[in-house]
């Protein structure tokens, strides 16, 4: 039975039967990795121990690589549905404050019990913290207490079922998002045509401007017997066949502009080349096509970029970010100068660079230590804002002088999981230990206060988002969490889709949540 209590030994059997236990379905509902979570309160409840700095490093790390990958979508998305996402937000802080409120007036809680249930009801520790501060009271932390493990499980089992019990199609919500990538990022294609149009015969590129009219690319040509990369001076003949690369709609234009389409091939001369080059040189990182003068200066023709498995055209004002994929047309000679340029070393796009993650992680955790007083209100990021804007920020700048902040996919994941189960590990330990205690001091009604301080503010932010603010339910599971500041809300979200919407829309929504609720429990404890 020590055996069973030792931190190394227990976190380990914890992750088996959570994993084993979360693989489980009924009706296609299953608890997943948040399966962690409920074995370890059980594990707390017969003492096991787990240290704190364990739960703010797997906090940490997850709540980093959330930041990390969201970032690039944040501010696009803020721009796109940032008032919906406030709105939610308010709505889901403010009643549960008001429903804490309406619990003391009916039970006769203090101030100092009602703020406790109140943060931990929405299952915030700066609100907590905020709140302490304010009284020595240990009220504050017995409210928290009691409030808290329903808050953890009620997020995470709210957000399972309410997509089915709310009739929401989260199928369809995916095919909406992925095409709005797809009207975001339309995909390249190229097709050959043949040079028909007598008004453009005997033109060059340069004079018809085929770039600027029609959006597309021309990454090869073939007349007079011979195929060949153009340049701004190539006069097209009639009968020419080229090749264009871009959308769908940029290749209808040019079919306007040329000629029909053929199924002529052009096929490459031995000195002839068309590969992707990596871009990995730290020089050439945050600067355009333009500004590098890629295309005059190597005398290739740049056909697409390739960035975390999406292609879009090669715009002159695009800024390459660490790992692109540029897709070139060139001779052999020129794109071997170009590689040379750009970098091209693929081990550096595998290879796992932490120390960049770790400057961010230290950023995040100092950001996080500032307060910023209005009046008598002390506002803090905390330890999981403070993080999270540092990710949002550096994944977004990318670099700063001669230090790149790029991650791989599979770092990304592999970070977050791991932190995902410390976490999970150390808040469900945590609760387990004191939910019974918790509740032998006028447990029912606190008990009773707590789940109504953590379910009504999800129904209404629910009901809110599908009637009135029509936020799709993708969005919705990452308000509903972020509004909560549920980090394993936020988790039990992951094997409920396979896109990065609900991270986005919690990453969006929690800093604003947060800075409400720290508020409302000042107001909370002045008002009682």
């Amino acid at each position: 039975m020590d055996l069973l209590i030792t931190p190394y030994f227990a976190i380990f059997l914890i992750i088996i039967t959570g994993y084993l236990l979360g693989g489980i379905k009924i009706k296609g509902i299953g608890l997943d990795v948040s399966a962690i979570l409920f074995v370890a309160m059980i594990f707390g409840y017969y003492g096991l121990k787990i240290p704190s700095d364990l739960k703010n490093i797997g906090l940490i790390l997850f709540i980093f690589t959330i930041g990390f990958q969201a970032g690039p979508s944040f501010f696009e998305t803020f721009r796109r549905d940032g008032k919906n996402l406030v709105i939610l937000a308010a709505a889901i802080v403010i009643s549960s404050a008001m429903v804490a409120v309406g619990c003391a007036l009916i039970f006769n809680f203090g101030p100092e019990l009602t703020g406790g249930l109140f943060a931990g009801g929405i299952t915030s520790t700066p609100g907590l913290a905020a709140l302490s501060e304010l009284s020595d009271s240990g009220n504050a932390t017995i409210g928290y207490g009691v409030a808290y493990p329903f808050g953890v499980i009620g997020v995470v089992l709210f957000v399972k079922l309410f997509p089915r019990i709310f009739r929401l199609d989260i199928k369809k919500a995916e095919e909406d998002f992925n095409n709005h990538i797809s009207e975001q990022f339309p995909k390249i294609i190229n097709r050959n045509y043949i040079v028909e149009n007598p008004e453009i015969i005997g033109k060059s590129i340069s004079e018809l401007q085929l770039r600027q009219a029609t959006g597309a690319n021309i990454s090869r040509v073939f007349q007079n017997g011979s195929a060949f990369t153009p340049n701004p001076h190539t006069i097209l003949h009639s009968g020419s066949i080229i090749k264009a690369v871009g959308t769908e709609s940029a290749l209808t234009k040019i079919q306007q502009l040329i000629g029909k389409p053929t199924e002529i091939g052009i096929a490459l001369n031995q000195n002839y080349d068309v590969r992707f080059i990596i871009v990995t040189n730290k020089k050439v990182i945050n600067k355009t096509i333009n500004e590098l003068h890629l295309q005059s200066k190597y005398n290739i023709i740049i056909t697409r970029i390739r960035r975390s498995g999406v292609d879009f055209s090669a715009t002159s004002n695009i800024r390459l970010q660490f790992g692109d994929k540029i897709k070139v047309a060139g001779t052999k000679e020129d794109i071997q100068t170009l590689t040379a340029a750009l970098g091209d070393e693929a081990n550096k796009i595998y290879e796992a660079n932490y120390i960049p993650v770790a400057i961010g992680i230290v950023l995040g955790v100092l950001l996080g230590q500032l307060n910023l007083k209005i009046g008598k209100i002390d506002l803090s990021l905390g330890l999981t804002g403070g993080v999270m804007a540092v990710a949002i920020l550096l994944s977004r700048v990318r670099k700063v002088g001669p230090v790149v902040f790029s991650l791989t996919t599979a770092a990304n994941q592999i970070l977050r999981q791991i932190g995902l189960i410390l976490f999970l590990v150390s808040v469900g330990a945590e609760a387990g230990s004191g939910i019974v205690s918790a509740l032998k001091v006028d447990g029912l009604r606190m008990f009773s206060s707590g789940v109504l301080i953590t379910l009504i503010p999800m129904i209404v932010g629910v009901l809110l988002a599908k009637y009135i603010l029509k936020i799709d339910v993708l969005q919705l599971l990452g308000g509903i969490t972020g509004g909560m500041t549920s980090t394993p809300g936020l988790a039990a979200t992951a094997s409920m889709t396979k896109t990065n919407a609900p991270g986005i829309a919690y990453a969006t929504i929690y800093p604003i949540a947060m800075v409400l609720v720290i508020i409302c429990v000042q107001i909370i404890y002045m008002i009682l």
